[in-house]
């Protein structure tokens, strides 16, 4: 699909040539019947040459091709107005390349959204005082959750502050969705301050992706979904997204196992081989449970959740659960899972995820 854009744009800026090359004498055109200036012959080699330059920059993938984009269809099209009858058909393919723009000029302001809130969750690191996660920490913790720590291997080792995540999934959108679509996704998380900034890249088919960002930053919970980075499909926030996601921040303590610690977070034993947490934080509370093998191996998170932001949403159980482990950084955590939720009308697993790279601390960097 980009090659044969790519070839579209070039093909269209060439053509500008003729233009140029009809002004100056300097070939005989005869789809150009209107006679041209010299004047508005450098006017149609511009158009040329900024196609040209757009075309490398897409090449290239650019952040900032959609600049160049714009600025040739704006002479293309003024030449299209004013050479109407020999050139009104470029206006098709102006306004192709008009929307290949504004989906990469999308794509510029989500990630420029995306990378100032993640500035803002890296700026707010602040390195735990203690610096080794010692076995004094979980005297106060509940059994299985001291299992769970000591055998996953975050104890005795540098206190986790800061993480970062990189995941490939595969989701279903609906309950009845057949054909699973791929995605890949980046996140970081703050452990201290408790924080996390996530986004996802999905590709529906050949013409239609989706980006989508969850966040949670100073007790305060947003999901944005857009198709192609353009065109706002959901813009959720509110106190049901706020407990939602800070749910979601608890479940992924998994990952991040010196969170079990955290003052903003209080356990209750439910039995042997299992512990709820709640956590409350600049007023947002929520809570979930944590279900563990005997050997003390986490295998489940389940957390009565609010599936929808609409006033009449209800909660519904929401659970992770445990294919594979793999360790990274010394450090043993769930690398496969699935996100199921429980709904009336039958079970709805609608993620499968696998963490490709997992990284703590310093080494995000």
């Amino acid at each position: 699909m980009r090659i044969s854009f790519l070839i579209i744009v070039i093909i269209h800026g060439l053509i500008h040539f003729l233009g140029f090359l009809k002004a100056f004498e300097l070939r005989e055109i005869k789809e150009l019947s209107l006679p041209i200036s010299k004047a508005f012959g450098i006017i149609w080699l511009l158009a040329t040459i900024v196609f040209l330059v757009y075309a490398l920059l897409y090449m290239i993938q650019s952040k900032y091709d959609w600049i160049l984009a714009i600025f040739a269809i704006f002479i293309s099209q003024f030449l299209v107005f004013y050479f109407w009858k020999d050139a009104k058909f470029a206006t098709i393919l102006n306004f192709i390349i008009l929307a290949v723009a504004l989906f990469s000029y999308g794509k510029f302001s989500f990630n420029v959204s995306i990378n100032k809130d993640t500035s803002k969750i890296l700026s707010q690191i602040e390195p735990i005082n203690q610096s080794v996660f010692s076995r004094t920490q979980l005297l106060e913790l509940p059994n299985s959750i001291q299992k769970w720590l000591i055998r996953s291997g975050a104890v005795d080792r540098e206190n986790i502050y800061l993480g970062k995540i990189e995941q490939k999934m595969s989701i279903k959108m609906k309950p009845d969705q057949q054909t699973w679509y791929s995605a890949k996704a980046l996140q970081y998380t703050n452990i201290v301050n408790p924080s996390f900034i996530w986004t996802v890249d999905m590709e529906m088919n050949k013409v239609m992706k989706i980006m989508g960002r969850d966040k949670f930053i100073d007790g305060k919970g947003e999901m944005l979904i857009k198709m192609n980075a353009l065109i706002n499909l959901v813009k959720a926030k509110g106190e049901k997204i706020n407990e939602s996601t800070l749910q979601r921040y608890i479940g992924e303590m998994v990952w991040f196992p010196s969170l079990a610690t955290s003052p903003h977070i209080s356990w209750e034993q439910i039995d042997e081989y299992s512990a709820r947490a709640t956590m409350n934080y600049k007023g947002t509370v929520g809570s979930g449970t944590f279900f563990f093998n005997e050997d003390g191996d986490f295998v489940k998170f389940s957390a009565k959740r609010f599936k929808d932001n609409e006033p009449e949403a209800q909660r519904y159980e929401w659970v992770l659960t445990v294919d594979e482990y793999k360790i990274f950084e010394s450090i043993k955590v769930p690398s496969k899972m699935k996100a199921t939720w429980k709904l009336e009308e039958g079970d709805w697993t609608w993620l499968e995820l696998e963490i490709t790279d997992l990284k703590y601390n310093e080494n995000i960097r």
